[in-house]
């Protein structure tokens, strides 16, 4: 039976479970929001029966709103022991004040409000003392943003340092008049380069195929172009990755998305696969007739 990691999300309302539950998805993790506790063993069994390797690191997240079912959360602690589990909890606070501001800014209603803000807020410092007595790790959130909340909890968990892993970026090809792709971040036109479209022998081919591939390398324009191209890429993607975004959509157009966009779009793949970047490479309209 193979060896499964849990990690076990609680902490205050406000502190930022959810955004960490999120931040453990873009890391891998088979996230589950406020599981019941009565659930998480039966669940655990699931897992560790499973061949598919998505329910080999798993993070879900206990906190206040369990209610009375608190009270078996130790017990359920000391029977994962027992499993081929590697358990951790981590529990997420804040500075009253804090919290007090976030939920103002935010106008959501706490779980434990019954009276003021601030009475619910002891209230649930009562609840789930317990959790943050056994916690592994307590994190800080006063003060901390989603960035350096992210940092936090990669070393936390002890995830692939290499901050190129943080990003999963989609390169895909398209033609004009096909549409521009909604869901791209970056466009790019490529039409300045001269078309192979009306080069004999050529039309019915595509960026994929060699004759092409030299057709459009060998001109002056794309060896300037590319040149300052992929470093543009190459050093904005670093920002990207320090403003903490995991999905990042670049589109390359072409007029008719066969030719010039996807011989591009191979070639910027390559080259920041070479830079260790988790790269999916798509043509969107290269068959189209």
């Amino acid at each position: 039976m193979v060896m499964i990691k849990l990690y076990i999300i609680s902490g205050m309302s406000g502190a930022g479970k959810s955004q960490a539950l999120k931040i453990f998805e873009d890391f891998g993790f088979f996230c589950i929001d406020n599981m019941p506790i009565q659930m998480v063993l039966n669940f655990v069994d699931i897992c560790l029966e499973s061949s598919d390797d998505k329910y080999k690191n798993i993070a879900i997240s206990i906190d206040s709103r369990a209610g009375e079912t608190l009270t078996y959360f130790e017990s359920v602690l000391i029977a994962l022991k027992g499993k081929n589990v590697e358990c951790k909890v981590i529990f997420l606070d804040a500075s009253d004040s804090i919290l007090l501001r976030r939920y103002s800014e935010t106008r959501h209603r706490h779980p434990l409000e019954s009276g003021s803000l601030i009475e619910g807020i002891m209230r649930e410092r009562k609840v789930i003392d317990g959790i943050f007595k056994i916690a592994d790790e307590i994190v800080d959130t006063t003060g901390v943003n989603v960035i350096e909340l992210k940092e936090l909890i990669s070393v936390l968990i002890g995830v692939c340092q290499c901050r190129e892993q943080y990003l999963s970026i989609s390169i895909l090809s398209f033609g004009y008049k096909y549409g521009i792709p909604s869901n791209a971040d970056i466009v790019y036109d490529v039409r300045f380069l001269a078309n192979p479209n009306y080069v004999y022998g050529l039309k019915f081919k595509t960026g994929n195929d060699k004759a092409v591939k030299d057709y459009i390398e060998v001109q002056k324009e794309f060896k300037v172009f590319f040149s300052i191209f992929s470093k543009l890429i190459s050093t904005t993607l670093s920002f990207y990755i320090k403003e903490g975004k995991s999905y990042l959509t670049i589109a390359i157009g072409c007029t008719g998305g066969k030719h010039r966009s996807v011989f591009t779009a191979i070639k910027l793949a390559e080259f920041l696969r070479n830079k260790k970047y988790k790269v999916k490479l798509n043509h969107r309209d290269i068959f189209i007739l």
